[in-house]
């Protein structure tokens, strides 16, 4: 289940929004639990025991669960199972009422808030990843990849911006590759009606202690860093919305 998390993610978010004066919504559910950037039809249903759908069909819809990490991952690449018995499709249904439902009723809502009062609005999907692997023994992993399902979720300016003012501040910096956002980025990204959406993943070397396990004294200046960060796309969207002020809202 650590595998899982963004751990202490969290950490670094709530500064960043009160610093930045940002829309702060957290998933609270662990993904092992319930993965919120997933589609509610990725499901495999060979894990769930109870009434089913008849046709169960192979689509863009289900493709991560036939890997084993859809809304309820099964498995971990390289470590296994990780239930020990079938999910209750009664249980299934009550998290998909009670937990998934409800979080992206409030993120459509909070954005469609936000848009309406200022004519644009930025989606912040935070994550955290895991050291990238190094391609060669002189290679330096990226320590930040800014997703935006390769130019379909967010203005390619803001995208620019993001890279430029991380790279400015010596950070090194990917762009959708290997992570270039998910199922959040896919529905709520619609930059012809001024909601943009990226996802920022923060590889834990830069925030969590040696063995990746608690948050470090560079937490500090990840926050910093981050927060100054949304403030200079906060003017950017301005200029995008042609309003005089822009709040962010950030997951």
């Amino acid at each position: 289940m650590l595998r899982l998390e963004d751990r202490y993610i969290d950490v670094v978010a709530r500064p960043v929004a009160a610093a930045a004066g940002a829309s702060l919504m957290m998933a609270e559910a662990p993904r092992a639990m319930i993965d919120l950037n997933r589609s509610a039809d990725d499901i495999d249903w060979s894990m769930v025991r109870g009434e089913k759908p008849r046709a169960i069909r192979h689509s863009l819809a289900n493709r991560r669960s036939r890997n084993g990490l859809g809304l309820v991952p099964r498995r971990i690449p390289g470590m296994g199972e990780i239930w020990r018995q079938p999910l209750e499709k009664a249980e299934l249904d009550s998290w998909i009422a009670g937990i998934y439902r409800p979080y992206h009723m409030a993120l459509a809502s909070e954005l469609e808030r936000l848009r309406d009062r200022w004519g644009a609005v930025l989606l912040i999907d935070l994550h955290s990843m895991p050291p990238l692997r190094k391609t060669h023994p002189e290679d330096r992993p990226a320590e930040f990849v800014i997703g935006d399902r390769f130019g379909a979720s967010c203005d390619p300016g803001l995208v620019d911006l993001a890279i430029r003012y991380l790279s400015a501040h010596g950070r090194r910096v990917a762009h959708n590759r290997p992570y270039s956002g998910g199922y959040v980025l896919d529905r709520y990204g619609q930059t012809a009606r001024g909601i943009h959406a990226m996802q920022i993943e923060v590889c834990r070397t830069s925030y969590l202690d040696a063995n990746l396990d608690q948050p470090s004294f560079r937490a500090g200046a990840i926050t910093k860093l981050l927060a100054g960060l949304v403030e200079t796309m906060a003017a950017e969207v301005e200029a995008i919305s042609g309003n005089r002020q822009m709040p962010q809202a950030a997951e």
